[in-house]
């Protein structure tokens, strides 16, 4: 297995490691009754802040492990892998890692550098495949 690879294997673990640190406070707080329905209709508590937060952590991970996904297969498929291809994909997942507390404690501006040098890392991976 290439590193970048093993970068992309360890991110979605993380992604587990974020499902449950959402979800384990959001069942807390909204009940089971609620989290194992249907969610037709809006729950009747609010998530807290912390939880709330860790939420939009794990959704923005969704997103950013998608490019980073795309940046992996582009760089392994093509037999690209570099020194500096695997110094981005530990990046980006150092940073991801990184991302979490910054984002469930409010770090300003903090956390959106750390998610920027996710971003750079990814696109760092992209552009070198091309070159």
């Amino acid at each position: 297995m290439t590193p970048e690879l093993t970068a992309l294997t360890l991110a979605a673990l993380l992604q587990v490691v974020q499902f449950g640190l959402y979800a384990v406070p959001a069942n807390r707080e909204l009940g089971v009754g609620y989290t194992s329905s249907a969610r037709d209709y809006a729950p009747s508590r609010q998530l807290s802040v912390m939880t709330g937060r860790l939420q939009r952590a794990f959704a923005n991970h969704f997103e950013a492990l998608i490019f980073f996904t795309i940046a992996v297969v582009v760089v392994t498929l093509s037999n690209q892998s570099t020194p500096t291809t695997q110094f981005a994909a530990y990046s980006y997942l150092a940073a991801r890692i990184a991302y979490i507390p910054a984002y469930a404690f409010g770090w300003r501006p903090w956390r959106s550098a750390i998610w920027f040098v996710g971003f750079l890392a990814t696109l760092t991976m992209l552009v070198a495949a091309l070159i």
